[in-house]
């Protein structure tokens, strides 16, 4: 008979442990659900990258900090909360989520308010949840103040550059006000500067524009197949293109909800900080595209980079100065947190709104990060060396991040009555 009970308790015991494991990773899933409603609003609200990145830092700190707050597993970010240790982290979670979310669209209470009930369906109806929901609000509370006074209401008031009666583009580029905005981990938005571009008589200079004017004009015949769709794919740009692959590496590590919570807080700070120094820089040294370089090569006293008075990317250039690389700098950020936290492999799969049909796919986030810079080159948007030192840039962010915020685990992480 004890041979008989000690099977039994085995697989009871196995049983319960694969039961927790998929409850684990379910857990998981508010996070990201949260997650998706924000890139849906973003998208819906065809919001810029910056004020889409600082209300998704928003929000993911808050879910963090409310999760982490009932066993104090990491350091918080900012805020000092407790809670009972049976507190349910799924409600505070979503409680979070929705006071965030609400406080930058409340304009969209209605749908919020569904989602917030759908989220909170399957919970019990006990104390566990009601103390989980009023914890939320409070970490939403304390990020709404934390970040009330952060600049990101700065009017903008860029001025083109002309001569008295002289016509100039009447587009006004975009993300002009970004610098002054308040880094969630780095001390100044110029911590990160990178020293100035190439000299336009430089052997860099000369290399880097005349392959982009080859391989990255709209009808390059030195791009492959391959290349061009690439390129296409990321003309999108923000966070729907690095939250999936968030998503991706923690569902697959089997995160908790306070791992996941952390994650994706990570990564949302040190993609909005990214965002903050490459702006800081493209304002402060205000260099032209490809399309405006190739286009007034004459002018610059370099025979080796000859004009073309046609040429054109492959595809509508961003509006903003060109250096650093923008998406450089954040799929690097994102790609160090990653790498830093749940190592560098593992498979990864992305689309694109820009790229029907198209599926890239990885098992290195190097490699992810690579092609976002390699991407660049192919659109015509960026320069070699512009790709090179946003990479540089995002690493140094990603690091940062993870070096200095939400450490742990912490010694005090101990089971509360």
């Amino acid at each position: 008979m004890k041979p008989a009970l000690g099977i039994n308790r085995a697989i009871f015991l196995a049983s319960v442990f694969a039961v927790a494991l998929l409850s684990s990773a379910a857990r998981c899933d508010v996070i990201v659900d949260w997650n998706a409603k924000a890139d849906a609003i973003g998208i819906e609200k065809q919001l810029s990258n910056v004020p889409n990145g600082r209300g998704q830092a928003m929000l993911h700190v808050a879910m963090f900090e409310a999760v982490n707050a009932i066993d104090r597993r990491y350091a918080p970010y900012k805020l000092n909360l407790t809670a009972e240790h049976a507190t349910s982290k799924e409600a505070a979670a979503a409680s979070a989520a929705y006071e965030i979310l609400l406080a930058l669209y409340p304009d969209r209470k209605i749908d919020l308010d569904a989602t917030l009930a759908a989220s909170l369906s399957g919970i019990a109806e006990t104390d566990a949840k009601s103390k989980g929901i009023e914890l939320g609000k409070k970490a939403a509370a304390g990020i709404i103040a934390l970040r009330a006074n952060d600049s990101s209401d700065k009017t903008e008031n860029y001025r083109p550059y002309t001569t008295p009666g002289a016509y100039v583009p009447t587009v006004i580029p975009i993300e002009s006000t970004s610098p002054a905005l308040t880094p969630w981990v780095m001390s100044t938005g110029s911590q990160f500067r990178p020293g100035p571009p190439p000299a336009l008589s430089s052997e860099t200079w000369t290399r880097d524009l005349n392959e982009i004017r080859e391989i990255g004009s709209r009808n390059s015949s030195k791009r492959t197949a391959e290349q061009t769709n690439i390129g296409r794919f990321w003309f999108q740009t923000g966070p729907r293109t690095y939250n999936p692959i968030v998503k991706q590496v923690a569902m697959a590590r089997n995160m908790d909800v306070v791992d996941c919570a952390r994650l994706v807080a990570l990564s949302s700070m040190a993609s909005i900080d990214a965002f903050i120094a490459v702006f800081d820089a493209k304002y402060t040294y205000n260099l032209w595209r490809p399309v405006t370089a190739v286009r007034n090569a004459d002018i610059t006293s370099n025979p080796a980079t000859p004009r073309e008075e046609s040429w054109g990317p492959l595809g509508v250039t961003p509006m903003h100065p060109e250096y650093p690389c923008a998406h450089c700098i954040v799929a690097a950020a994102i790609a160090t947190v990653l790498q830093t936290v749940a190592g560098d492999e593992g498979d990864i799969s992305l689309t694109s709104p820009t790229a029907p049909g198209v599926t890239r796919k990885w098992t290195r986030l190097q490699d992810y990060s690579d092609e976002v810079s390699n991407a660049r080159i192919y659109a015509g948007f960026h320069y070699r060396f512009s790709t090179e030192v946003g990479k540089d840039m995002g690493k140094k962010i990603g690091q940062l991040t993870v070096a200095t915020q939400l450490r742990g685990p912490v010694a005090s992480a101990q089971p509360r009555p």
